[in-house]
């Protein structure tokens, strides 16, 4: 079993022992995650919700992503992370959701964010969040394989340190 699956399937059981629900909004990972977490059979009981939101129009429509954060901070950083996420929230009404976005490469870096700067944003609807970012070496299939497994061991992380929601 490969380690992304396996984490999905800790997740999963997780939120199934939980009762709560998952939303993912992804941009550089474009449903990865999403995809990692339906290969779990039964998924349906904990997962609804995935938005794959490449563009920044998207971010904006979909996740209520605004147009100041996009344009004063770009879309791979903690603010529009952070906005994702709460997003994707309200849309889903899931108890918890997952935002990355970042930059997979070959080309997009800069000297201030280059390839394989990958931003992540994990709430609650009880308030539990936390944002943080990370720097993965190697191709695109390889950042985005980094970036799927690092957002779900952080969930399952974020979500064990959490009391059930009343």
């Amino acid at each position: 079993m490969s380690a992304e699956m396996e984490l999905a399937r800790q997740l999963g059981e997780l939120l199934f022992d939980r009762g709560e629900c998952l939303t993912l909004a992804e941009s550089c990972t474009a449903g990865r995650i999403a995809g990692a977490v339906t290969d779990i059979a039964g998924s349906s009981a904990w997962f609804g919700y995935g938005f794959v939101t490449y563009s920044n129009e998207a971010k904006q429509q979909m996740l209520g992503v605004r147009a100041e954060t996009l344009a004063e901070d770009g879309a791979v950083s903690e603010r529009t992370v952070r906005e994702m996420a709460a997003g994707a929230l309200q849309c889903s009404g899931a108890d918890w959701a997952v935002a990355v976005s970042g930059i997979a490469g070959p080309a997009g870096g800069s000297v201030a964010k280059p390839v394989g700067t990958v931003w992540f944003a994990l709430a609650g609807s009880q308030g539990a969040a936390e944002a943080f970012v990370c720097h993965f070496s190697g191709d695109r299939l390889e950042v985005r394989r980094q970036a799927v497994e690092t957002a779900l061991s952080r969930l399952i992380q974020l979500i064990g340190r959490q009391p059930l929601s009343a």
